[in-house]
């Protein structure tokens, strides 16, 4: 039987939950640091990541709802969470479709949910079917430790290139520079409310799972993206 790992025992095994397979390592990701894509595939992320993150503040109201009001620091943070989504200065889906229109998609474009892939309509519906039925503690686990701590290490290599290469402003990708420091914060809030309220064996262990099930599900969403979009463009281009 499993036994309640200390606090910072169970820190280290969540952060090595999402090593195994953290989507910085992705294809598409290391294409993107490297230069290798075109504005056409920055359209094509786009409309993909507006269907992932966009009903982000949607799968934080119903962990909302399933909070117990005993935990109010835990409901705390998942209100300042979408407020900061959705009403805070620019509603962060909007600084996303400002970048993909500049790469030259439309927002009808992004906002139709036909031109996502398969892979990110999993991803998407495993995030709403965890928000509406895990404990908190579980689902805070999945989408704020497994899924959202990611951000920050994937765009703080994706960021530099757009900047230094494709000449983009600094209005045209804020979306990026926003969330390297808005998800390193709310990574570290979740990790707080998941050590303090994963008090049990039980609870820990369904918590460890869950991050790696969350990693697995970004990466399927980023291969989804590199299979369909920018793995037959780099293989012509390595043999042109």
């Amino acid at each position: 039987m499993a036994e309640l790992l200390s606090r910072e025992e169970f820190r280290r095994q969540l952060e090595e939950a999402i090593k195994g397979n953290h989507s910085e390592a992705a294809p598409f990701t290391v294409a993107w640091a490297e230069g290798k894509l075109k504005r056409e595939h920055f359209a094509r992320w786009a409309e993909n990541h507006y269907h992932y993150v966009g009903p982000f503040a949607d799968y934080l109201a119903s962990m909302y709802a399933n909070t117990p009001e005993a935990y109010t620091d835990a409901k705390d943070f998942l209100l300042q969470n979408m407020y900061e989504e959705e009403i805070a200065a620019d509603r962060h889906t909007d600084l996303l479709i400002r970048f993909a229109e500049t790469c030259g998609t439309t927002r009808e474009r992004v906002e139709n949910p036909k031109n996502m892939q398969p892979t990110t309509l999993g991803l998407q519906s495993w995030c709403y079917a965890v928000a509406m039925k895990e404990n908190f503690v579980v689902a805070t686990a999945a989408l704020v430790v497994g899924l959202e701590s990611q951000v920050p290490a994937i765009y703080r290599k994706q960021t530099p290139i757009l900047r230094e290469k494709y000449g983009f402003n600094d209005e045209e990708i804020e979306f990026f520079d926003l969330h390297i420091v808005s998800d390193e914060i709310h990574g570290e809030r979740g990790y707080s409310i998941v050590l303090e309220y994963a008090d049990t064996p039980e609870l820990q262990q369904r918590c460890l799972e869950i991050v790696r099930t969350g990693a697995d599900m970004r990466r399927m969403y980023m291969d989804g993206l590199y299979r369909a979009y920018l793995k037959d463009d780099l293989e012509q281009t390595a043999n042109a």
